[in-house]
């Protein structure tokens, strides 16, 4: 089976484990990734981390960060080059990409799919409804990264076979625990990493530390456009001595950051044209062994499912309660933090979501019978 998989995410070193995965089993893969991709966090450019056993290459790209026009003006060309037999669109049904590849596939006889994280119910203008629902009808096969996926795109009326599984997952042997406890007389680390966006509700978490009583530290990696805001909240609330501020970090890097954490917090707010869709930081934190606080916004209850610590959105004193628990309690951040690796590794490891993906590879292609696995969900076509 060879297999063209057409992925900007996969320009993050880490995300590449899955494509090694996907290949150790038995799956013919080439990667095309754009040189670089640019979104309101900042520029990633790609990192060729894992790719043992099957092939990466750049390919051009058109607009790059407009998330509904963007495209590659060169993949008809390498479709009919390669002659794959299945083309894994790792991208939106509502976007221009998506719409030229399914439509070159469908052209050179190439079964196809795509993938969605789209968790609200959105009705888009022509022609991104036209492309829509082009893709609905060209795809043998479409993804979804969560259950609020699924029931849109049933929503909206697509009625092919479709299965929920997760984009990525983590690789637990590289998002190791930390060897040794942190002192327990020592500040409270606690961190997160992720745009610096108003969507990430970062200032409810500025907020809930300032109530905190004891000694703690806050580090908050990534960029976006509520730096400016952050960094002049906390010294408004007097707190900017104990929160830093750092660049994003490569994805190699990740692991040494949650290592040096006792709590990792993802706030998200949900707003109008957006709802937390997966969180994979949260994954990562918890393979690491970091008890992890989320709100209650979109997926994040779903991925920790009793493995972590849950607000209501936008409820710092809930926030700052769960905060100052595991600044008093030593033994209960150990606990919840085993809890949330525990969890990983029956559903979230790098293998478990690409096992999952070559069975609907199979399944589309016919070449085996489809099967479910842990953590995957089958909805049957209409």
């Amino acid at each position: 089976m060879h297999v063209v998989m057409v992925s900007k995410a996969l320009v993050v070193g880490a995300y590449q484990r899955k494509a090694e995965e996907i290949a150790r089993r038995g799956v013919k893969l080439t990667v095309l990734v754009p040189p670089s991709w640019r979104d309101r966090r900042g520029r990633q450019v790609v990192t060729a981390q894992h790719t043992e056993g099957y092939t990466l290459r750049t390919i051009p790209l058109w607009l790059n960060g407009n998330f509904h026009l963007h495209c590659y003006p060169t993949l008809a060309r390498e479709l009919a080059h390669l002659q794959p037999d299945l083309l894994h669109m790792d991208e939106e049904p509502y976007n221009l990409a998506t719409y030229l590849a399914l439509g070159a596939a469908r052209r050179l006889g190439i079964p196809a799919l795509f993938f969605t994280w789209q968790n609200l119910m959105r009705n888009y203008p022509p022609p991104f409804a036209w492309w829509e629902r082009a893709n609905y009808r060209s795809a043998g096969h479409a993804l979804a990264g969560n259950q609020d996926a699924a029931a849109v795109l049933r929503s909206k009326g697509y009625q092919g076979p479709l299965t929920v599984v997760p984009q990525f997952g983590v690789d637990p042997a590289i998002f190791t625990p930390a060897s040794a406890s942190h002192l327990v007389d020592a500040p409270l680390r606690i961190g997160y990493a992720g745009g610096l966006l108003p969507e990430k509700g970062l200032d409810l978490l500025l907020r809930a530390c300032a109530a905190l009583q004891g000694a703690w530290q806050l580090t908050l990696v990534g960029e976006g456009e509520s730096r400016t805001d952050l960094v002049a909240l906390a010294a408004e609330l007097g707190i900017a001595d104990r929160v830093r501020f750092d660049v994003r970090l490569e994805s190699h890097a990740m692991p040494a950051f949650y290592r040096n954490l006792d709590a990792f917090v993802l706030p998200s707010r949900t707003l109008p044209t957006w709802k937390e869709q997966f969180g994979r930081v949260l994954i990562e934190a918890m393979s690491c062994a970091v008890p992890v606080v989320g709100s209650m916004s979109g997926e994040i209850p779903n991925v920790l499912g009793g493995a972590g610590l849950l607000f209501a959105e936008g409820d710092v004193d809930a926030l700052a309660g769960h905060l100052q628990r595991l600044l008093a309690d030593p033994t209960m951040r150990a606990t919840v933090g085993q809890a949330g690796r525990a969890r990983v590794l029956a559903h979230y490891t790098m293998q478990q979501v690409a096992a999952q993906t070559v069975d609907v590879y199979h399944a589309l292609l016919g070449t085996e019978p489809g099967r479910s696995s842990s953590g995957s969900f089958l909805w049957g076509g209409a």
